[in-house]
């Protein structure tokens, strides 16, 4: 008899009542703080508090503002490509690049009534 090779899946299924993600890309690089002078002042004086806006604006706790899973979550609802190894290390690297690119993402994608 011969072994039967396992099932590879590609794809996860989807949970909640979110449309499937549209395939786009960051408003901004990760160094592009200075286009937004507001979100890079807050992100270099106040990061609790620009994390805890971040949270806010996804509606989860505040205190997952700054987390590798709030960048994932964040990136896959908008269908940024990237990894979770990816958001690890902007977050363990750029800590506050990282949470200042998904505030000015935020913040363009409700301008643009995308949000």
């Amino acid at each position: 008899m011969q072994a039967l090779a396992p099932e590879v899946i590609v794809t996860q299924p989807g949970y909640g009542s979110f449309p499937a993600p549209q395939n786009s890309n960051w408003q901004s690089g990760i160094c592009d703080c200075f286009s937004d002078w507001g979100v890079c002042l807050c992100g270099t004086f106040c990061f609790i508090c620009l994390g805890c806006q971040v949270a806010a604006d996804m509606n989860e706790c505040c205190l997952c503002g700054t987390s590798v899973a709030m960048r994932t979550l964040y990136r896959t609802r908008y269908g940024i490509p990237g990894s979770i190894c990816d958001d690890y290390m902007m977050t363990l690297c750029c800590p506050y690049c990282s949470l200042c690119q998904i505030k000015r993402d935020i913040n363009r994608r409700k301008a643009m009534n995308a949000f």
